[in-house]
């Protein structure tokens, strides 16, 4: 376990705190006629999950933040998945013009790549709360085997205990490659997924970023 002194390796919490509002503001951009509701809604929503979610972590109520997190990350996916077969359905229709159908679509797919970073980040090993908890990150606890773990396991028999690069566990950003990558080359990369649940996880970004990319070259074969 992490002692006092070890304050300061504790994950911060703001990129995960800024990519929901990111979300938010990334939905607000969409048009009227393919949101869920008024172009506020969601954001709304956020704000209101993310003040309780950021609170209970600061008092350290961690199973209450756990479900408002999950929460948040719902909430996002619902509007994600609402939006993207609204606009799936408006391809065969032609109701939308190119380029609101394009920006939309641009939207909807960073959106993917910020959602279910945000599950990675929350949903592994336990969320970033145990994580914290932990000395370093292994396979054995993880969903995810980060290049960095394998590189941990080879300095184990050689490095002090005490010594930062043996104590490595991931963050957001790690998250956030990781969905990069899964919505770019519709697979993992340099990271293998261990954990059946993440799996289907990656399964089912990897077909929204597909339906997406699909989308975006349909209207540009009818454009030109």
């Amino acid at each position: 376990m992490r002692t006092d002194t070890e304050v300061d390796s504790i994950e911060p919490r703001w990129p995960a705190v800024l990519a929901v509002l990111v979300v938010g503001g990334l939905y607000a951009a969409i048009p009227p006629e393919l949101s869920a509701g008024p172009w506020w809604l969601q954001l709304a929503l956020v704000l209101v999950l993310v003040v309780p979610t950021v609170v209970t972590h600061r008092r350290g109520q961690h199973r209450l933040n756990m479900w408002l997190g999950h929460t948040l990350g719902a909430v996002n996916t619902f509007f994600l998945i609402w939006s993207l077969v609204v606009l799936l359905l408006a391809i065969p229709a032609h109701k939308e013009e190119p380029t609101k159908m394009l920006r939309s679509a641009g939207c909807l797919w960073l959106t993917n790549v910020l959602v279910f970073a945000h599950w990675y980040w929350r949903l592994d090993a336990g969320g970033p709360t145990k994580r914290d908890a932990r000395d370093g990150h292994t396979h054995s606890e993880g969903a995810f085997l980060f290049p960095q773990m394998t590189l941990k396991e080879d300095r184990d028999a050689v490095v002090d205990a005490d010594d930062t690069a043996a104590k490595w566990s991931p963050e957001f950003v790690d998250y956030l490659f990781l969905a990069f990558n899964t919505s770019t080359a519709l697979s993992p990369t340099d990271t293998p997924v261990l954990s059946r649940w993440a799996k289907l996880l990656t399964m089912v970004q990897a077909s929204i970023s597909l339906a997406v990319i699909v989308l975006l070259a349909a209207r540009a074969v009818n454009i030109l």
